[in-house]
């Protein structure tokens, strides 16, 4: 071999060992089944270098393998008060490995991250996009950043989608050797790594070829699903507040601190509480009055700065303002409550429709919102600050149903908010129709929504506009034609909230007639719109998380000349995870139906999912029978 040569390939040999290592060809079969984006090798390295500081480094290569997965050729990458950004590096790679882009720090954009709804905010982001026509195409993405503060770690989750399969991740951190790394694995059945280099401790978890997923409707939580590592300080210090994490004790203690002494009301909001409250007889009636004065003279508007996403603002501050953000409000109103001789609670809690599982034997931060609470004996009275329209005491399913943290001066105390059960959640449906000879119909029907049901209804009541409210009306019932005439709402405020709906309305063309005969559906406005598909080689247990209870009452009048030729069977299923029942019959000149439908929480498991799918099949034909009408000669 010349010397020429030998040259030649020693530059050139690293060129050609990372060609090859995100050669997409060299990706194994088993990751490319039912995967969209393979990712390539990811590691983290998190450096504590105090209880109040942390670097972190991250590199992150994903092959996109097609169209569905090009978000990932997006990177975003956040900074704040708390935290800069030392570097951050892209490059971007042919299907054969090869480097075709490249994007310096310099060239990411740069961005102001407003959400929308924030009034002021230090956070920003910065950002680059990849895009390519010609699949597949492999990005990398690399940042090490520095942290002021060290309240929270990143979680290590190596498989973040079901379509995505991983090839290697790792997670480092490297920290004092006398510090406490608190961290709890789920699914994840290796042990990390641990060695001591001088003063250092080091930790290390690492996995390699992990498939892509099969995704199933209705599925467990994708956390229960794939490995990962929550970490978590010990002994923490943000902006010279210092606390520790170790027990759901310590950690409250720490958020007492933030909101202690900032309970402190103006003079003429204490004399405005005692004008509402000193004649009233009972705590609750007091509790209600201060909310509704909370709901009236206070609007939500979110400010994040500093530590002020954890600190709330003074109450003085929102009565001279008259806003806040969740934390704010809420300890506003507990300043109310207080001057009244009542005890408010200040509660942390993770606000959504779906939240994550709450790991209640690894305390740390699992909250995204704040909310309070007044508990009154057996009974506790629950209080959504930020919503100017909600009953008092009614979570709804943003706040409803979860685990949550009290905080108080004895530290944090895991607490329930209520459940509401199938029969809380209803919906009574009174509906009233003629029929004509040419199958059109006229209706009202009045509608009485309670508990989760009433959500919607009250959404379209306060939060849509006349016209935005007629639109949805108009497009909401599965018929081909109709038209919504009038509609009125009333609200009926308590723990367990109402809204009446009423509502006319002209469907053209419903009935169907054929020569002689006319068929008609009872079952107008309600019904299963779709069904289950079969699956004998489901994996994942199915999951159903609500509960309610839907009756229907119908009275139809039939035309003139008419006589009955068939009518439905009576139908009622009974299972654990649901009840059904329909009746039909014909009364005079009246057609009378009846429908019962309830759903019940339930975990099923896998080998019993097709006994759901058959109580649905019924349901769905069930909902779809006719009532057929004879003219005679």
């Amino acid at each position: 071999m010349t010397k020429l040569l030998i040259v030649v390939i020693t530059l050139f040999m690293p060129m050609l060992i990372q060609a090859q290592g995100y050669n997409a060809l060299f990706i194994a079969d088993s990751l490319r089944k039912d995967a969209d984006v393979v990712k390539r090798y990811e590691e983290y390295i998190l450096t504590i270098k105090s209880p109040a500081k942390y670097t972190l480094y991250e590199k992150h290569v994903y092959t996109v393998l097609k169209p569905a997965a090009s978000s990932y050729a997006r990177y975003v990458t956040h900074y704040d008060r708390f935290s800069s950004i030392n570097y951050v590096s892209a490059k971007m790679y042919d299907g054969m490995g090869k480097e075709i882009r490249h994007s310096k720090k310099s060239d990411w954009k740069d961005n102001s991250a407003y959400d929308g709804f924030s009034l002021l905010s230090d956070s920003r982001y910065k950002e680059n996009d990849f895009f390519s026509t010609e699949y597949p195409y492999t990005v990398e993405y690399e940042e090490e950043d520095e942290n002021n503060g060290t309240q929270g770690f990143p979680r290590w989750v190596p498989q973040r989608s079901p379509k995505m399969s991983v090839e290697y991740s790792k997670f480092t951190i490297i920290a004092p050797a006398d510090y406490v790394v608190r961290y709890k694995q789920l699914n994840f059945a290796g042990q990390p790594v641990i060695s001591q280099k001088g003063s250092s401790k080091i930790y290390t978890w690492e996995i390699k070829n992990i498939p892509a997923l099969k995704e199933e409707d209705d599925a467990p939580p994708f956390s229960e699903l794939v490995p990962s590592v929550i970490f978590a300080p010990s002994e923490f210090e943000v902006e010279g507040y210092k606390g520790n994490m170790s027990t759901w004790a310590d950690y409250g203690k720490f958020m007492y601190q933030l909101v202690k002494g900032r309970d402190v009301l103006p003079d003429e909001i204490k004399k405005k509480v005692h004008e509402l409250t000193d004649h009233l007889g009972n705590e609750k009636e007091k509790i209600f009055v201060l909310y509704d004065f909370l709901q009236k003279n206070t609007r939500y508007i979110s400010i994040q700065l500093g530590i002020g996403g954890w600190q709330p603002f003074e109450a003085s501050y929102v009565a001279e303002k008259k806003y806040g953000d969740c934390k704010a409000l809420s300890n506003y109103m507990i300043a109310l409550l207080k001057e009244a001789g009542i005890t408010g609670k200040y509660v942390e809690i993770y606000g959504g429709k779906e939240p994550p599982p709450f790991v209640e034997d690894f305390p740390f931060s699992q909250s995204n919102h704040v909310i309070s609470c007044v508990p009154l004996g057996k009974d506790t009275i629950w209080l959504e600050c930020t919503n100017q329209t909600v009953s008092p005491g009614y979570m709804g399913s943003f706040t409803g149903n979860r685990k949550a943290l009290m905080i108080d001066e004895t530290g944090g105390h895991i607490v329930h908010t209520p459940v509401y059960s199938v029969a809380d959640n209803v919906q009574r449906r009174i509906v009233t129709a003629t029929a004509d000879a040419d199958g059109n119909l006229d209706a009202v029907i009045k509608n009485i929504y309670t508990g989760l049901q009433q959500d919607f209804p009250h959404s379209l009541m306060y939060d849509a506009s006349k016209e935005d409210r007629e639109k949805y009306l108009n497009q909401m019932f599965n018929l081909p034609t109709y038209q919504v005439l009038k509609n009125e709402y009333k609200e009926l405020k308590g723990i367990i909230p109402a809204v009446e709906e009423s509502l006319q309305i002209r469907l053209t063309n419903y009935a169907s007639i054929t020569g002689k005969r006319l068929f008609i559906n009872p079952n107008i406005f309600g019904g299963a719109t779709q069904k289950l598909m079969a699956d004998t080689a489901r994996k994942y247990d199915y999951i159903i998380d609500e509960d309610y209870r839907d009756i229907d009452s119908v009275e139809i009048k039939i035309p003139n000349g008419y006589k009955l030729e068939t009518i439905p069977k009576e139908v009622s299923l009974q299972t654990k995870f649901g009840k059904y029942v329909s009746s039909v019959k014909l009364l005079d000149d009246r057609i009378v139906y009846y429908r019962l439908m309830e759903q019940y929480n339930s975990r099923i498991p896998a080998k019993e999912y097709n006994e759901i799918v058959k109580f649905y099949e019924q349901v769905y034909k069930s909902d779809r029978s006719k009532v057929v009408l004879v003219k005679p000669e």
